[in-house]
């Protein structure tokens, strides 16, 4: 099936660094929202910090973002230290693919994390890049509307 992920996983806490790096995985494109941070936060937990500074250590990170709200854009671009790419318009994967090629990144060398399979997985597939399904990652505080809307969507992939 097409929106399948290549990794279906809890968090992004669970990705295999060590299992991407033998698949010749070089680049991680990550969505922002609810993937690295909290839906519209604009901060990083130190948790989410920390884990960055070991992903870094091996391979690239980029965000590839959605969000088009210039001062919440402001707000990231300050606590970020890795390249960023606001109004995605995910899945479509123009903008995506900008920035795949302004970095000089292989979509083969590059694996794609989301919390959405209708946003994130579909553009990493038509990329050509791996994709790896997280929930979100303050699932445990998130209303239950939003639960059952994130529930309603993975109906469209097979695990």
């Amino acid at each position: 099936m097409f929106l399948k992920p290549d990794f279906n996983l809890k968090s992004i806490y669970d990705i295999d660094l060590s299992l991407l790096k033998s698949l010749g995985i070089k680049s991680l494109l990550f969505d922002l929202d609810s993937t690295l941070m909290g839906s519209k936060t604009g901060y990083y937990t130190q948790e989410t910090l920390d884990w960055l500074e070991k992903v870094k250590s091996d391979f690239f990170v980029g965000v590839v973002s959605n969000n088009h709200n210039p001062m919440y854009m402001e707000k990231v671009r300050a606590v970020s230290d890795f390249p960023i790419v606001f109004e995605a318009r995910k899945p479509d994967c123009k903008v995506a693919s900008m920035f795949l090629k302004e970095y000089k990144l292989k979509p083969e060398e590059t694996a794609f994390v989301g919390d959405r399979p209708l946003t994130d997985v579909l553009c990493g597939k038509r990329l050509g890049c791996k994709t790896i399904l997280v929930d979100s990652i303050t699932a445990d505080i998130e209303k239950p509307i939003v639960r059952l809307a994130r529930a309603l969507e993975r109906c469209c992939i097979r695990k």
